[in-house]
This record gives C-alpha cells, structure tokens and sequence, in this order.
C-alpha cells in the first residue's frame, strides 16, 4: 500500500514543534541510546543490510555503489561515535548573537531555531539514516527520510531503533519518519509538501539534484556531487604529494570527496607524472591521460593508462580512476578547476606560499586546501560530529552541513515600554 506523504508531513510537523522546545539533556538522551543500540544491539541492522547487499550484487550495482550500501561492525561503530561527538558538541538552538543596543535603547539580538522539518532524499547509503536522524534530534528539527530502494531493509532497522531510542528519552517517535515505499512516485509528493516540509535536501548523482531542483516547491540544498582536482606545483614537495594524492584518491574512491583529477605543472611533469602512475597502479588506480600528460608516460604506455575521451574530465567517477593533464601555470590550473570542478573540494600542493594564498582567493569551491587531501571534506573531519549534507551552493550553507546549519535565526527585541519615534 503506498504511503501517504501528506499524512507523514502533518505529522513531522506536529512533532518538530514538540522537539524544538525539547532540553539539550533530553535530546542527548535519545542520541546515547541510538549509540547504544548501534554497539551493542546491532544484529538486527547487520542481518537486514546484508539482504540489501546480496540483492544489490543479484542486480548488479557498481560495486562503488555497494561499497556505499555496506554496513558493518567496523561502520557500525564509527556511526556511532560520530553520534557521540555530536552529543558533546554544543546545542545551537536559543544561541544568542549578534547583541547590540540601538540609540534609542532597543535591545536586540539574533536568536538561533531549528529550520523546522527536513525532508532528505538519498541513495545508497544507510549511513546518512543516522548522520541525519542524530543531527536533526539535536538541533530540534523533524525529518522525513527516503532512502533508495536499495537500502530498504536497511533503512527500515535502521529506523526502528531511532524510534526506540526516541521513545526510551521520551520524545515523538515521529520527529524521524521514512517514507517506507520504494515507489518513485514518493519523490515527487515529497517535493510537493511545502505546507509540512521546510527543507529539501538531497544526496545523491547529479541527476537526483537536477529532479529536485525542477520539481521541488520547497527550497533545495544542492551537494554532494563533487569533480575534485589537485594541482601540483613544480615547488612540491614530490614524496609528500604522491602521498596525499593516493590517499585522496584510494582511501574511499566511492565518495563525494575522492580525487578525480590531477594537474601537474609542466616543469615537474617528466618527472612527477610516472611517479603518479608507479605508485598508484598498484592499488588498482587506472588513469585517463590529457594528449598534453601521454608523452610524459612513456612508449608504450604503461597497461593502466589511456588516452582521456572528451568527457572525461567532467565526469565524477567514484571508483579507482584518476585524470591526468599538464598545464603550464596556476592560471591555467585555476582556469581548469573553473571549467570542470562542481565547486565541492579542490587543493594546491605547493611550497610558494604566494601561490597558495592566490589559489585560496581563487577558487570558488565549498572546501579549498593547501598541502591536504580532499577527503577531509566531512563533517566529523571538520569538527562538527557529522554531516547532513555538503552543499555546494552559496545560500544558505556551503561546505558539510552540522549542526549550526541546520538552524536558523529569528531576531529578538526588548525594550522598556519603547514606541517608536
């Protein structure tokens, strides 16, 4: 039977007006006890995942996709120490900023709320179930979640123990509801809730943003797509660079942040480029080579290298490939990343602190490094226990979405009997 999304909007929204005035202590209750039940009573999720990943093999998933789709004790419990930083990490809602007092003796202020209820739309990965549940809680804020059919089952656990850790701290079980219907047709009738919903916010491919975008008529935070480079500087140190490359590209080449390209400044590009290649075929890295990067590869070409296609370098591959070319300045590398990056995670490797500073200035991406890889491009890397999101757009966030974006702000005035002049 499908769902009714109308009913569930009528409901998270009855429920995040009980949640926004919810204590901290009272909100932390219901984040220690999901912690608890992903340690300790596990089982349940584990044996409903793994029939999610049976059946994503059966159907043949990319095998990056199933990587994504994967739980195991191991995640398990780094799930649930991301919820425990999130615990320790202070409550946003009734922060009061931005305190002055005009002339005339008004008092005012900036006072942080909730954003009300999120709707979160996300494929393949369980994980966001909890990433999102956990800083919703916490900042006072209901959702509605609707995972990919593949995740089903999954999510189905996944959510019975939010609302058990729910109801044991004594708040609505439906501050987290998920849409428990695989039918696509769901999407659409979520994006048309605008009466309930207050956010939409989606994690997925590029052609989920794109849907969302065209058919929302609720606001849409955009992310979590990303066509992330590294430029290397013929100042570099080489060692050091392949290092972080590697890591950026090897660690978890399935997600948002890995590495897909790499430009090499043409002065250390004969000696640089083979080095890429040596180090990162062995772990199962092929590369797509720029017509400027080949004569720098040898004759012939080693097995893990061929010549880029034309739409290489705007393609996000998450899965062990990895773009080459040579430019010949900063400026044709910023012009480059301009071109083909999505403005989520870009990096300079470099020993000009000039350069750097420019690079900096330059780019216009959510996250910008210096001498760093860009998988640290997450919310528990960057301090804020986990994520929601991260969004590449410029309103109302940019960058990986904890907890104090997901709040916002009412003004508040005080003064004593004053009228206006």
């Amino acid at each position: 039977m499908a769902v009714d999304m109308t009913d569930l909007g009528k409901r998270t929204k009855a429920a995040a007006k009980i949640l926004a005035k919810a204590p901290t202590d009272q909100k932390n209750k219901a984040l220690l006890g999901l912690a608890g039940i992903l340690g300790k009573d596990r089982q349940p999720i584990l044996d409903a995942n793994a029939g999610d990943v049976s059946a994503a093999g059966a159907a043949g998933l990319a095998p990056g996709l199933i990587d994504r789709l994967t739980l195991t004790p191991a995640r398990l419990d780094g799930i649930a120490a991301d919820l425990r930083k999130v615990i320790d990490l202070p409550d946003p809602v009734g922060e009061r900023y931005d305190e002055s007092t005009r002339p005339n003796g008004l008092h005012l202020w900036r006072q942080r709320v909730p954003l009300g209820v999120l709707g979160v739309i996300y494929e393949s990965r369980p994980n966001v179930t909890v990433d999102v549940a956990g800083l919703a809680i916490k900042t006072g804020n209901a959702a509605i979640l609707r995972g990919g059919s593949e995740t089903i089952h999954s999510n189905r656990a996944l959510v019975a123990a939010v609302h058990t850790a729910l109801r044991a701290a004594d708040l609505p079980e439906d501050s987290v509801l998920f849409v428990d219907d695989p039918d696509r047709a769901r999407v659409t009738e979520l994006l048309a809730l605008d009466e309930w919903v207050d956010m939409i916010i989606p994690r997925g491919g590029g052609s989920l943003h794109r849907f969302c975008r065209e058919h929302s008529r609720i606001s849409v935070i955009t992310g979590g797509v990303g066509i992330c480079h590294l430029y290397v500087e013929q100042s570099a140190d080489q060692t050091r660079s392949i290092e972080v490359i590697h890591n950026a590209k090897t660690k978890r080449p399935s997600v948002c942040n890995a590495l897909d390209t790499v430009l090499v400044e043409r002065a250390a590009a004969a000696e640089f480029l083979p080095m890429v290649v040596a180090r990162l075929e062995k772990d199962g890295v092929t590369f797509r080579a720029h017509e400027n990067a080949l004569p720098f590869l040898g004759n012939p070409l080693p097995a893990s290298v061929q010549a880029a296609g034309p739409e290489d370098f705007d393609t996000e591959w998450m899965a062990l490939i990895l773009g080459l070319k040579v430019v010949d300045t900063l400026e044709e590398a910023i012009e480059h990343i301009a071109l083909h990056s999505q403005n989520h995670s870009d990096g300079i490797l470099t020993e000009n602190r000039d350069h750097a500073a420019r690079f900096l200035a330059e780019v216009d991406s959510a996250a910008v490094y210096v001498n760093a890889s860009t998988h640290f491009t997450d919310g528990a890397q960057f301090g804020l226990g986990a994520e929601v999101a991260i969004s590449t757009q410029r309103l109302h966030a940019r960058g990986p979405m904890g907890l104090r974006e997901l709040t916002t702000y009412k003004w508040a005035a005080e003064g004593d009997y004053l009228i206006r002049a």
